[in-house]
């Protein structure tokens, strides 16, 4: 049984997640649980320094993510509280696989037991789902992106879970690209009005991405040649290919809008470059986790 276990030891090596996000996310977490007086059921229940061991196990397969933020937690609670990993995030794992062992006071892992489920369980449904859209782009460039639709607050540790599940991450904040939707035409007064104002505002390093609706939308952003990146939103799969054509690779495309599991494999075949959906974030069903006392 390892004295101490880093949460940075179970992270996914191919996406970055602050130290400081899991501090924070966690301690918001246990200060909204324990309150102001703890488990009163614990306390009043268990002796103190009472001992525990108990194993958190996956009741679906699926792919894991949010395992350091459970160490976190329970490390919070009890700084020599014994963790065994199993499995990393992005791991793939079968139904009734082990992915922590913990060993401690029992006080303390009853305690942080329903926000460590919480993160893995949250989590993993993300990574779960992701997965099962990329799965459908095997073969073919294309990325699985998520969006902005993220619960409030877990931007950071969602879109992380994201590239566990094998997708990607689009911006993360307003402050970090510039994507021109269909409003900013409509009040900046056109496509190449828009495009001028982006252009003379952004620094050599940010991008430039704009939404477009139509085959001659897109035409008239090409005609301008001051776009990196052009979202083809809502196109049918027709309308997708010829864009492709009328594109002939001066620009990245994306695709948004109607991004499914059931859909996204025909999508991939058209040869845009990405595919963002707001369903890996908003709509990902949770991950059945449990922890088990082994007794």
């Amino acid at each position: 049984m390892s004295e101490i276990l880093n949460p940075s030891e179970l992270l996914y090596p191919e996406a970055f997640l602050s130290p400081l996000a899991i501090d924070e996310a966690v301690m918001r977490a246990l200060e909204e649980d324990l309150g102001r007086a703890g488990d009163v059921t614990s306390i009043a229940t268990i002796p103190d320094r009472t001992p525990a061991r108990a194993v958190m196990v996956a009741r679906q397969a699926g792919v894991i993510a949010g395992l350091p933020l459970a160490v976190a937690a329970f490390h919070a609670l009890s700084p020599d509280i014994a963790i065994d990993a199993n499995v990393k995030d992005g791991a793939v794992v079968a139904k009734g696989a082990k992915l922590l062992t913990i060993a401690g006071s029992a006080r303390s892992v009853l305690a942080g037991e329903r926000t460590a489920l919480n993160f893995v369980g949250r989590l993993s449904g993300v990574a779960t789902l992701t997965a099962s859209f990329v799965k459908q782009t095997a073969g073919t460039k294309l990325r699985i992106c998520c969006t902005r639709k993220t619960t409030p607050g877990l931007r950071a540790l969602e879109k992380y879970a994201v590239r566990c599940g094998g997708g990607f991450n689009h911006r993360f904040g307003l402050d970090d690209a510039i994507l021109i939707k269909d409003n900013h035409i409509a009040v900046a007064g056109g496509v190449k009005a828009v495009l001028e104002r982006a252009r003379k505002h952004a620094g050599h390093l940010v991008k430039i991405e704009i939404e477009v609706d139509t085959l001659d939308q897109l035409r008239d952003v090409l005609s301008t040649g001051m776009a990196d990146v052009v979202l083809l939103d809502n196109m049918d799969i027709a309308t997708l290919k010829e864009a492709v054509k009328i594109a002939n690779g001066k620009v990245v495309l994306e695709v948004s809008g109607g991004v499914t599991p059931a859909s996204v494999a025909e999508i991939a075949k058209t040869g845009v470059d990405y595919a963002s959906s707001g369903a890996l974030t908003h709509s990902a069903p949770n991950f059945d986790v449990a922890l088990d006392i082994d007794i």
